[in-house]
């Protein structure tokens, strides 16, 4: 992402304004974090991260107002002199140091100026520019909004991953994607997962084609994203495979490095996978508070067998 794109995509909406340094707007923005030069100003650049987006707020203004004028332009001088630098912005739509202004054309760097506050600009700025730059993915499967839950639900192709999501949908549960889910690794390990732009809002349902889900079902049965936490993979059903009868196998699905517990449910004439995954959804809310249904009935088992020992 560039500076330029930045002020094309959210110029309007963080009221960013280009004061000077209009060639140098190809210059390169690589992360999501921002810095505030603080120390920076007094000549102290240690550990002085030049690769972000530098922000000029209140107590970096009041510096540069009273600081000695020869030093004050020898740090800045120090500072924007990394062609790392993407820009520099200043905000409360304040006015601009002339040390600052005069650094920035002699380094080329752009200098931008917000309407916003610091607090609220570095809010905005960051939750922006991390959506922009995350890693990203698509995977192919359905992720459903269950009970608060994003679950995505995979399988072989023709398996009922659709006709399983509209099921889910009549029960009042909210699609985020059908077939395509992009999926984005946020700041903390969260998986979070989306629909493509093309794809959104529809479904695609064998025998009946694509069906528009907003119109059907209203506005409540879509989401435009979800925190993904289950993955439920759809298998045929095979007497000879080995199947978890006790919830005691902790599998888990691998994307972008993130792990997120994996379940895998075999799908055979009558079983009702909808109703099957809410359980499921539910049953992992319950894992995400310290309880696992399982492990405390294998251990109230064990208790039992070795009390009948011991009698």
């Amino acid at each position: 992402m560039t500076v330029g794109d930045l002020l094309k995509e959210q110029g309007d909406r963080l009221r960013l304004e280009l004061l000077s340094g209009e060639k140098a707007l190809s210059r390169k923005i690589s992360g999501a974090d921002l810095n505030r030069p603080g120390l920076a100003l007094s000549g102290f650049l240690d550990l002085f991260r030049a690769e972000r987006v530098q922000v000029f707020g209140a107590g970096e203004q009041a510096y540069c107002a009273k600081a000695e004028a020869k030093k004050l332009a020898d740090a800045l001088s120090a500072m924007l002199s990394s062609a790392d630098l993407p820009c520099v912005i200043v905000t409360h739509n304040a006015a601009i140091p002339a040390a600052l202004a005069q650094a920035c054309k002699k380094h080329g760097v752009p200098l931008l100026r917000s309407g916003y506050d610091t607090t609220t600009l570095t809010g905005e700025l960051s939750e922006a520019l991390e959506a922009r730059l995350a890693p990203t993915t698509t995977v192919h499967g359905v992720l459903v909004d269950v009970y608060g839950l994003g679950v995505l639900i995979q399988g072989d192709a023709a398996i009922g991953k659709s006709e399983c999501a509209l099921e889910l949908l009549k029960r009042g549960h909210i699609l985020v994607a059908d077939d395509a889910v992009q999926v984005q690794h946020r700041r903390g390990g969260v998986l979070r997962g989306s629909c493509p732009e093309p794809l959104r809002n529809h479904m695609e349902i064998r025998g009946l084609g694509i069906i528009d889900v907003k119109l059907l079902f209203g506005i409540g049965a879509i989401l435009d994203r979800t925190r993904i936490e289950l993955a439920i993979k759809l298998e045929q059903w095979n007497e000879a495979a080995a199947v978890d009868r006790t919830g005691l196998e902790n599998r888990k699905l691998s994307i972008l490095e993130v792990e997120i517990p994996l379940i895998r449910i075999p799908v055979s004439p009558g079983r009702n996978l909808a109703v099957l995954i809410e359980v499921a959804a539910l049953n992992q809310r319950l894992r995400s508070q310290g309880y696992f249904s399982a492990e405390t009935f294998n251990k109230r088992l064990i208790e039992r067998m070795n009390a009948k020992e011991r009698g």
